[in-house]
């Protein structure tokens, strides 16, 4: 006998990022959550840039314009931390307290 089964990729519905931790609620009613220094853009961003998101792909990713970051939900159900390079990221942090100044 033989059975079809279709992989689908797990779709966020709600994304919430708290001073600690990354939280995405998932359509099939799993909520995961992450700590939110897995993600150096997301720490450094201000409470408006993390709220800020857009679901991406029909929500199987998630972008942050603001903080030019984005994930994808199955990196976040597998425990992937940021890719991000530490000297990208440290590019990334001078230009923007650059801006600030």
């Amino acid at each position: 006998m033989t059975t079809l089964v279709l992989e689908r990729d797990p779709v966020a519905i709600d994304v919430e990022v708290t001073d600690d931790q990354l939280i995405v609620r998932l359509a099939d009613g799993r909520v995961v959550a992450a700590p939110l220094e897995w993600y150096p853009r997301l720490a450094h961003g201000t409470p408006e840039e993390r709220n800020n998101y857009e679901l991406l792909g029909h929500g199987t990713g998630i972008g942050w314009p603001d903080l030019d970051e984005h994930l994808s939900v199955a990196s976040i159900l597998a425990g992937r931390r940021s890719g991000e390079s530490q000297h990208s990221f440290g590019r990334w942090l001078a230009a923007r307290q650059a801006e600030a100044s």
